[in-house]
């Protein structure tokens, strides 16, 4: 059996968090979406679940959600098919009310590429392509 993800981000508002990973490529599957989350599908292995703050705080016992805009608590990294997928990700982002950035890892591009893409909430996403042998 292989291993599907399911990562999990509080949203201020579903519809809009749903139409921007649209807008990156992602599928909604209705099956497990309704007005408080949206269960967002990248492939058959990986997908992000915008949940609305009321929803999220359910699983949280204890603790407070992160204000994502100033601070992280995750860093989500997904493999992609190649380097222009990333940067099409990535400018579907900013042209969408998110935003993106590159870390310089002093890694050629022709071997590996990714570009750090946050939200409309500030939760952060790296697609990545990197040269298999």
């Amino acid at each position: 059996m292989s291993t599907t993800v399911f990562v999990n981000f509080p949203v201020k508002d579903v519809q809009a968090s749903t139409e921007f990973y649209e807008k990156l490529g992602f599928k909604k599957n209705q099956e497990f979406s309704d007005e408080h989350a949206s269960s967002m599908v990248w492939d058959d292995a990986f997908s992000i679940m915008v949940l609305d703050h009321e929803f999220y705080r359910q699983f949280l016992r204890n603790k407070e959600i992160t204000d994502t805009t100033s601070q992280s608590g995750v860093l989500t990294a997904f493999l992609v098919e190649n380097a222009d997928v990333v940067k099409k990700i990535a400018e579907a982002a900013k042209a969408n009310g998110g935003d993106y950035f590159s870390v310089d890892m002093g890694i050629p591009e022709e071997q590996m590429f990714s570009l750090e893409v946050l939200d409309l909430d500030g939760n952060q996403l790296e697609p990545i392509w990197m040269k298999t042998s």
